[in-house]
């Protein structure tokens, strides 16, 4: 076993040199393209109709790949992941070949689920947008915050120690809120909460185009409310014991980039730079099919047509990471999510 490990981590290194997908830690799948809320900072309800999703014989046929790959985790995200009727079917599909599971999910039918989770899914992200009535409000759900409170509950009565976090956009709406939303979080009995802000100018989240000025605005904080912004930041910051125990995810200095980050947007400085190897050690297949080197970037191929190393070494993809700079590339440069896993950082 340690003589695979070291030997994984060698093809780690070798992919960051070689732009040629040796070894792939991370893959997302998107069971299900529909989801089960109306979330104003996303698009992806607006396609429900058209609904998509992953088969036992999709995730099947991913099998050979993911082990030739040395593939530890696949994140389930969406959408939302729980409608695929068959989801546990999938989960249990990969759980044989020992990979491990997160679901991210919107909380609403976790509580029904609650066993099902527990014995398939390794742990769970959950979305928070605020206390009962701003979470309910941005969702446009009535309930949803007490549906996922029941869903916490549920799963905490079963099992204690059951690894629960909590993401949370941040954005006009809830900046205000910043504060709530953490004492939310630790009312509910989440283990830990993480913070990013809202993409605005992406394709990405079913926008069919990039969001216009106007819709932007529902979204950005405006000029005027920046120095607000950052007050408030300073203000969560203040509080130690939350990053001393870890439960805000990020350092304060990532919590100051999402200030930074909207106040780019005016031109008071320049975005974050992120530091990001997604596409060299990870790849999003979706509900139809489509993989796509991260959440942002164009899709590159399709699991139904051709193999996922087939795609992910094609002569495009290849060339697109060999020539990829986050510094200057458009999409990288306003990207509001990165990953960066070192070729020794370990997933299980």
């Amino acid at each position: 076993m340690i003589g695979q490990g070291l030997f994984h981590t060698f093809k780690r290194y070798r992919t960051l040199q070689t732009h040629q997908i040796t070894a792939l830690p991370v893959v997302i799948l998107m069971p299900h393209s529909a989801c089960n809320c109306r979330c104003v900072m996303c698009d992806i309800w607006k396609d429900n109709k058209n609904l998509k999703q992953l088969t036992e014989r999709d995730v099947e046929g991913l099998l050979t790949n993911l082990k030739q790959l040395g593939t530890q985790q696949v994140l389930m995200s969406g959408g939302e992941a729980l409608l695929n009727a068959n989801f546990f079917g999938l989960c249990r599909i990969l759980k044989k070949q020992g990979i491990k599971i997160t679901l991210l999910s919107t909380g609403l039918s976790i509580k029904r689920h609650a066993l099902d989770i527990i014995q398939w899914v390794d742990d769970l992200i959950l979305s928070l947008d605020g206390d009962e009535s701003l979470h309910d409000a941005i969702r446009d759900i009535p309930g949803a915050f007490k549906k996922l409170k029941e869903g916490v509950e549920q799963i905490r009565s079963i099992e204690p120690a059951y690894p629960i976090t909590a993401r949370t956009v941040i954005h006009r709406l809830n900046f205000r809120n910043w504060q709530t939303i953490i004492d939310a979080a630790k009312n509910i009995g989440i283990n830990q909460v993480s913070f990013l802000p809202a993409d605005v100018s992406s394709h990405a989240f079913n926008r069919q185009t990039a969001w216009s000025e106007p819709r932007q605005n529902e979204i950005l904080p405006g000029e005027n409310e920046l120095a607000e912004l950052y007050q408030i930041v300073e203000a969560v910051i203040a509080d130690k014991a939350n990053f001393d125990n870890q439960f805000i995810a990020e350092s304060p200095e990532k919590l100051h980039d999402i200030y930074r980050y909207y106040a780019a947007f005016y031109g008071l400085n320049a975005f974050p730079f992120k530091k990001c190897n997604a596409p060299w050690v990870s790849a999003v297949i979706e509900a139809d099919g489509s993989v796509r080197p991260c959440f942002f970037h164009e899709a590159t191929g399709n699991i139904r047509d051709s193999s996922l190393a087939q795609i992910l070494n094609s002569e495009a993809s290849v060339n697109f990471r060999r020539t990829l700079d986050m510094g200057t590339n458009p999409t990288c440069v306003k990207c509001v999510c990165s990953l960066n896993l070192s070729p020794l950082a370990k997933l299980n």
